[in-house]
Order: C-alpha cells, then structure tokens, then sequence
C-alpha cells in the first residue's frame, strides 16, 4: 500500500492557513475543522510551515496566552519533512516514528495535494491486516 492509496480513500482535503494569521486564528481553525495541524502556506500554494496543536500548548507555556496574538510564522515548525503519494506505508510508518511526527504533508511536484496523519496509517494497516487475515481464512477452508 502507498501514500496515494492512503489519500484516494480518506480524500485530499487539506486545510491551510497564511503565515500572517494569528495564533488564535489557527487555533480557532484547529478547534472548528476538529483536527491536529494545519498546513503553512503561501500565496502560491508552497508548503512553508506546519503547526500543531502541541506547537499551540507549548507556545501557550512558554510565553503566556497574549502569545496568541503573534503570527504563525514565529511559531510553525519551518523545517517541514513531506512524503510523495508513492511512498510506502511501512517507508511512511518509519519516517513518522523517526521524526516522531503525527502529520506528514503529501507534496508533489512542489504542490501540495493532501496530508496523512497517524490516525489514518493505522486505520488503513488495520484494514490491510484484516484483509490478509480474511484470505488466510478462507485459503484455510478451502484446503
């Protein structure tokens, strides 16, 4: 299984917010839309940043809730590590765990058409494992 199977079956909706906005903007976004990060955009689309509920709570620790008032910018993490659709999920899987990221944005040919957190990793392995465990089922009853 890939990335891009991943997607064609969750859909690649994914929700962004400009740099300039504010922390509270995005966390408005976060608490509306019930989701754990928001893709860093700029006007032409370009993945610049992505920011996380944890980013939000550790910000919010660190410099009080007038912080809100900043952009997101001096908050997102910059350094944004992405994934094609045709990566692997156990490649996927890997790369998650080592970064220790939840959310990887899905970019291709410098657009970015879809994110994959991991949420939707184990809810596409289970479906894989259960699956397999269906046809090792039925090839047992059979033989």
């Amino acid at each position: 299984m890939t990335v891009g199977r991943i997607l064609a079956a969750k859909g690649r909706d994914v929700v962004t917010i400009e740099p300039h906005r504010t922390i509270a903007d995005a966390a408005e976004l976060l608490a509306r839309r019930s989701i754990g990060a928001i893709v860093v955009t700029d006007h032409t689309g370009a993945v610049r940043g992505i920011v996380s509920e944890r980013d939000i709570v550790r910000m919010l620790s660190s410099k009080g809730p007038g912080a809100l008032k900043e952009d997101v910018a001096a908050w997102m993490t910059q350094n944004v590590v992405t994934t094609r659709e045709g990566t692997t999920v156990p490649s996927l899987m890997e790369q998650m765990t080592t970064g220790r990221f939840r959310h990887i944005p899905v970019v291709e040919e410098g657009r970015l058409v879809g994110i994959v957190s991991i949420g939707d990793v184990v809810k596409h392995r289970l479906a894989e494992m259960e699956t397999e465990q269906k046809a090792l089922r039925e090839y047992i009853a059979t033989a």
